[in-house]
């Protein structure tokens, strides 16, 4: 039997569709006023640009007002936090999103944990992300959150099964393995030093690739039947697993491009209008 596609961008539109029927009821609560998705974007990174480029047009698509504040490369720590806090105050914006990465010189944690709680619709904050672990209502970091969308959509089976996460970062593969943990998978999580990965990943019924690494995830290493998820995106429209090898002996995978990154995006706007319902 042919493998599941987990269609991220089939499933983005037809959340974009829902969002702007809830942006519409929004702005007729507040007459007409529309909830800001502000982005900041420090430097001139020609794919962050891309980035905050796609996610203001998401904006539009549903409704919401897109704000992009851009900052020189010379910026500072405190200059950024500065910022953060005018946009904290500013009872138009629904959502602060920081654009990662920033120039070195900034502490980037320090302006992550800037952002209001009720505002961090990136998901990117420490107090968000242990409120997320135990259990608790805090806005999912983006990408993990997206995922997570995509398998519950899908239908696929959490409940019991061994999850291996192969990435270890704080917006991404700490948060995806908390996020399958409280969905009651087994969860081991790996990185580029594990000892023996192939054989750990070999164990996984759903494998999630966030190593930031084209095709790091060799196909040999996956068992079949297994649900491959690939957070990842290179040039060559390349991915973290080796897809190529393992479609036609998996139950479903998200494919390279097309898979998780629209569903990044969609989970950022989801967030921002939930935010801004609770105006």
């Amino acid at each position: 039997m042919a493998p599941l596609v987990l269609d991220g961008k089939k499933l983005s539109l037809e959340i974009e569709a829902q969002l702007a029927e809830r942006v519409k009821k929004i702005k007729e609560k507040h007459k007409g006023r529309a909830p800001i998705l502000a982005t900041i974007l420090v430097g001139s990174d020609p794919a962050s640009m891309t980035y905050v480029k796609m996610k203001g047009n998401a904006c539009l698509r549903v409704g919401l007002e897109p704000q992009k504040v851009e900052m020189p490369e010379t910026t500072t720590t405190e200059q950024l936090a500065a910022k953060i806090g005018e946009l904290n105050r500013n009872p138009d914006v629904a959502g602060i999103l920081l654009q990662h990465p920033v120039p070195k010189q900034i502490d980037e944690r320090f302006c992550f944990d800037s952002i209001r709680l009720e505002k961090d619709v990136d998901g990117v904050t420490t107090w968000g992300f242990g409120r997320m672990a135990m259990g608790e209502r805090a806005y999912g970091s983006a990408t993990p959150q997206g995922i997570m969308m995509i398998l519950n959509h899908y239908q696929i089976q959490l409940s019991g099964r061994h999850a291996v996460v192969v990435g270890r970062s704080p917006i991404l593969g700490k948060p995806m393995a908390a996020m399958l943990l409280n969905a009651n998978c087994t969860v081991t999580i790996c990185h580029s030093k594990t000892h023996n990965l192939g054989d750990l990943v070999r164990q996984g019924d759903i494998v999630v690739g966030a190593v930031g690494r084209p095709k790091f995830i060799q196909a040999s290493w996956v068992k079949d039947g297994a649900v491959v998820v690939d957070a990842g995106y290179h040039p060559g429209g390349l991915g973290d697993v080796d897809l190529e090898g393992v479609k036609e002996r998996v139950s479903a995978y998200t494919p390279v491009p097309g898979g998780v990154g629209p569903m990044t995006i969609a989970t950022l706007i989801t967030q921002t209008v939930e935010a801004a319902e609770k105006w």
